[in-house]
């Protein structure tokens, strides 16, 4: 089986803060399938720090009010051809991101409230009928 995973689960230090979201549940789920690893926020341009972003009425934009819309597309369209080129059978994202989310995304008001979504590059999956689960599911 063929896995995408955020690449930040797997110890990539490319989230907004220069972390990662390393998950021992997740490498432990993987042992024996192939992975392949992404950032779509990285795969579109931005560095690594970079502002906090969240999606606020469609859009993504950082805390400054700045869209980053065409940045978070680009890497989620660069990741969503890696998926479908290799086939992949599901993809495991990290929960609440602007890219990843795949139950609940930040409201876009940056004030720490959750709302029912998908991030960027999830919903994409999901239109494209890759099977996506939330970290906090594994």
């Amino acid at each position: 089986m063929k896995i995408m995973v955020s690449a930040c689960l797997l110890g990539h230090k490319c989230k907004y803060n220069g972390k990662d979201n390393y998950s021992e549940k997740v490498i432990e789920y993987v042992k024996g399938h192939e992975v392949i690893p992404v950032c779509p926020e990285v795969e579109g341009g931005l560095p690594v720090p970079r502002l906090q972003c969240e999606i606020c009425n469609g859009a993504v934009i950082n805390i400054n009010g700045e869209s980053k819309d065409a940045e978070f597309r680009k890497g989620a369209e660069i990741c969503l051809k890696k998926a479908l080129d290799e086939k992949v059978d599901l993809a495991i994202l990290q929960s609440r991101s602007p890219s990843c989310g795949v139950k609940t995304v930040y409201n876009g008001r940056f004030d720490g409230t959750l709302v029912d979504g998908k991030g960027v590059f999830a919903k994409m999956l999901d239109e494209n009928g890759i099977k996506t689960f939330d970290v906090e599911d594994i």
